[in-house]
């Protein structure tokens, strides 16, 4: 089942030739991880930072929500300045600007130039990653896409898991500034590459939908930052946030779904691998997402290791990203996509759950054990999500079905952080009330919050389950 926009006369250039789109595809598979990993980067870094601002930690904790937020509210437009710009220039422009804010948020000496400087940063970041990735759903032929897609989906794996750890270890030895300077060497490098690389590709020419882009980034604004604020204190006014942010993300899809003229076109929703891809994975995402954030906690504060020692356990997720990145694909053609999404997803849920049977005096090798096969279901199932999605979507729909898609998975991946915390929170409560307390009950909260994480998991199952027999085999030629 496929699906084809309305009117479409877009400028279409040359198709690249396998060794430019080769070095195109991990050109923007750079941006995406450079993008990512400057969401995660600089938690380490803030004690010292905040020293330098002459303010505090948790103050200073608005530069990564600044980011995150104006990456959320501007995703949905890239599709529309994509068309309307042209994909070379876009794609450049924002490399450019991610480089130069780069550069400013490292010689920044007050806190109100560093705010802006990540808020253009995220901006840039939102433009850069959507036009590259529609650039290779586009341009790359379909037996070819699904090795495509899948390097695509490393840095989402890997960037949060490194980010912290690469975050402290430049900031102890180099200086936190240096976390924003080496982007300066690769941004440049990249911008030289991408005026030679990308195509310069236009879509129809649309009127921007400013009522959609309205209702959908202050929707955007509202969840997200409500989001942020429940993983410190679940009060009635952040609650009553995030539930208007919801409210008025519901009116901008319903605004969506009428309109003749949408910023984002929703009859990539009728497609039932994308639809399986968006609304199941977005709960797979949210479970995926949480697991660093509870584990590098749960070392910490309730085993009581240290950072550089919590830091090398939660490697190990990385690690088992790495090694099923290997058996990936020949897995998918070996079983096909329902059954690996289904079976792969009951082990992602079991060695969720697996993680609440560790304790303070588990074995380093039951630790690592655990933490390795949570690597790589993790990595088998991000990566059937993120390529079955776009199994059945035409060339000519990829604009509109990526920037649904990375509206969605940006709202998905905030929101894993949350449900983290508030099964913490959950957690905490039952202890609490069962006269559990002290460090038994403090490393039995992460147990219960891996716990419900795991249920998360499973729910996301249901879409998996209804998918029709052999669906998106076709798009991993399994012959």
């Amino acid at each position: 089942m496929t699906q084809t926009p309305p009117q479409a006369t877009p400028s279409v250039t040359a198709a690249p030739d396998g060794a430019r789109l080769r070095l195109l595809t991990w050109l923007v598979t750079g941006a995406l991880f450079m993008e990512i990993l400057d969401g995660a980067i600089i938690a380490p870094a803030l004690p010292a930072m905040a020293q330098s601002f002459g303010t505090t930690a948790l103050e200073l904790n608005i530069g990564i929500s600044v980011y995150l937020l104006a990456v959320g509210i501007f995703i949905p437009a890239s599709g529309w300045i994509a068309d309307r710009v042209g994909s070379r220039k876009v794609f450049a422009l924002a490399i450019a600007l991610f480089t130069l804010s780069s550069a400013l948020c490292g010689l920044a000496t007050e806190l109100w130039v560093f705010v802006a400087m990540r808020a253009l940063q995220g901006l840039s970041g939102a433009l850069m990653v959507p036009v590259g990735r529609l650039v290779i759903l586009k341009y790359t032929p379909k037996e070819r896409l699904m090795a495509a897609m899948s390097a695509l989906v490393w840095p989402a794996l890997v960037a949060p898991v490194i980010g912290p750890p690469l975050g402290g270890l430049i900031t102890l030895h180099l200086g936190w500034h240096w976390i924003f300077f080496l982007n300066v060497p690769l941004g440049l490098a990249a911008l030289a590459a991408a005026w030679r690389l990308v195509p310069d590709v236009r879509g129809p020419r649309r009127r921007f939908d400013w009522t959609g882009f309205l209702l959908c980034g202050a929707g955007t604004l509202m969840l997200l930052s409500g989001l942020e604020r429940l993983v410190v204190d679940l009060g009635g006014f952040n609650l009553a946030l995030a539930g208007a942010g919801l409210l008025l993300l519901a009116v901008a899809f319903r605004h969506f779904g009428r309109t003749g003229n949408p910023m984002l076109d929703l009859r990539s929703l009728r497609v039932p691998t994308f639809r399986a891809g968006l609304r199941g994975g977005s709960l797979a995402r949210m479970a995926i997402g949480s697991t660093p954030f509870l584990l590098t906690l749960m070392l910490q504060l309730g085993f009581g290791y240290d950072p550089f020692e919590a830091g090398l356990l939660v490697l190990i997720l990385f690690a088992g990203n790495l090694l099923m990145k290997t058996v990936t694909t020949p897995i998918l053609r070996r079983f096909g996509y329902r059954p690996v999404l289904v079976w792969n997803g009951l082990l992602a849920s079991a060695s969720l759950a697996a993680c609440a049977t560790l304790q303070p005096d588990s074995s380093i090798w039951w630790i690592g054990l655990v933490l390795l096969v949570n690597g790589m279901t993790r990595s088998m199932q991000f990566t059937a999500l993120s390529t079955v999605s776009f199994a059945d979507i035409d060339k000519d729909a990829m604009t509109d079905a990526n920037s649904l898609s990375n509206t969605i998975g940006q709202l998905a991946s905030a929101a894993g952080i949350t449900l983290a915390a508030m099964a913490l929170r959950f957690a905490e409560t039952i202890t609490s009330a069962t006269g559990n307390h002290g460090v038994a009950g403090n490393y039995q909260h992460y147990q219960i919050a891996f716990g419900l994480i795991a249920v998360v998991s499973l729910a996301s199952l249901v879409d998996m389950l209804a998918l029709p027999a052999g669906a998106g085999d076709h798009f991993i030629d399994r012959r």
